[in-house]
């Protein structure tokens, strides 16, 4: 009997050892990492006993741009206009006939002024470039120059889609998409009058999509798109 009972602890003893054994073929284990099945290499590897697994490929992070253009909701925060290319300038230095004259903001933002040169308007309020001009006329060629900046003209807007005359028109202080659309003419008979796209462009430089309704504010530069109704 202590023999028969020795053979069988000697048997249980060498299961056990096998069970525990650091070189157990693992490659059958299904362990879901990211949602799928991570496999195992023979020449992994291993870290505690266990080989490392090697994880498949779409569980490697992709990293993606930011968008040019972007939707949102309309935004009726107001604040003060900034200048921009198109827009015309009435420049009155006292004293100074040479340099009161109309300006127009280029399409890089800038502005012409004798003896000083270009001076950039763009995202600047006419307060701003007000100050601007008279610090550096008043740093070399003029003595106290007594400068100021008016808006002659805004620059213009843009209307497209289901309006009788699509265009640029000239921008009116306090317009919304309904004048922008009654400035060039009215609605066709196939548009949609509930809603609408402004495109404008941010002060970071990025385009804005926005859905709007018709008492929805326009800015000069802003394209007006009305839809056209599915019955």
């Amino acid at each position: 009997m202590s023999v028969r009972l020795l053979a069988i602890l000697a048997a249980v003893v060498s299961v056990l050892a096998g069970a525990c054994s650091p070189d157990r073929d693992l490659a059958h284990l299904d362990t879901r990492i990211t949602g799928e099945t991570a496999t195992f290499n023979d020449s992994a590897s291993v870290k505690d006993g266990y080989p490392v697994p090697v994880l498949p490929a779409s569980a490697e992070t992709v990293a993606w741009g930011t968008p040019a253009v972007y939707t949102g909701v309309a935004d009726n925060s107001g604040g003060p206009y900034l200048l921009d290319t198109g827009d015309r300038l009435r420049i009155f230095v006292y004293g100074q006939p040479n340099l009161s004259r109309l300006y127009i903001v280029s399409q890089e933002g800038k502005i012409s002024v004798p003896l000083i040169g270009n001076v950039t308007a763009r995202g600047k309020t006419t307060n701003e470039l007000q100050n601007i001009i008279r610090s550096r006329l008043g740093t070399e060629y003029v003595k106290d120059p007594q400068v100021t900046v008016d808006i002659q003209q805004n620059r213009p807007f843009f209307i497209l889609g289901e309006v009788k005359n699509a265009g640029q028109y000239p921008y009116v202080s306090g317009m919304t998409v309904e004048t922008a659309v009654a400035i060039a003419g009215g609605y066709t008979e196939r548009a949609s009058e509930r809603s609408f796209r402004v495109k404008r462009r941010a002060n970071n430089g990025f385009m804005q999509e926005l859905e709007v309704p018709g008492d929805y504010p326009v800015k000069p530069s802003d394209t007006v798109y009305v839809y056209e109704r599915f019955f």
